[in-house]
């Protein structure tokens, strides 16, 4: 199951039921659909994490300056698919396209992705592995 954990400072969220956080949650499902196929889109998770103003940094400096980042957790399998040669490079620009739509072309510098590989045997659903 593809599930993306995005962080981000608090205040661009604007609230528990923001128009940000659904937006991120629609555009970051259809980068992962522009890789993988429709089939997958109920299997994307998302989940939003808002730090608290003067609890992020960079460079050994606190800052206010939006710093998204967003990791994408999957089955290695997915990355190495030989139907997918491209997927790691793919879902990357997906990605940060993806958060740039929602939150503007200011932070595509920015943008953080990381892409972790779930080793087959080590996930699971429902009690069974994966």
């Amino acid at each position: 199951m593809p599930h993306f954990e995005v962080q981000i400072h608090e205040e661009a969220l604007g609230g528990e039921e923001s128009p940000v956080s659904g937006q991120l949650i629609k555009e970051l499902t259809e980068a992962a659909l522009k890789v993988y196929p429709e089939s997958f889109r109920k299997l994307v998770g998302v989940e939003i994490f808002g730090v608290p103003r003067g609890r992020w940094g960079v460079g050994g400096k606190v800052t206010d300056e939006l710093w998204p980042t967003v990791t994408l957790r999957t089955r290695e399998g997915l990355f190495h698919h030989p139907d997918l040669t491209e997927a790691p490079a793919q879902l990357i620009s997906a990605i940060t396209d993806a958060v740039v739509a929602v939150l503007g072309e200011s932070v595509r510098e920015r943008v953080t992705v990381r892409l972790v590989g779930v080793p087959a045997g080590r996930s699971g659903v429902g009690g069974e592995p994966a």
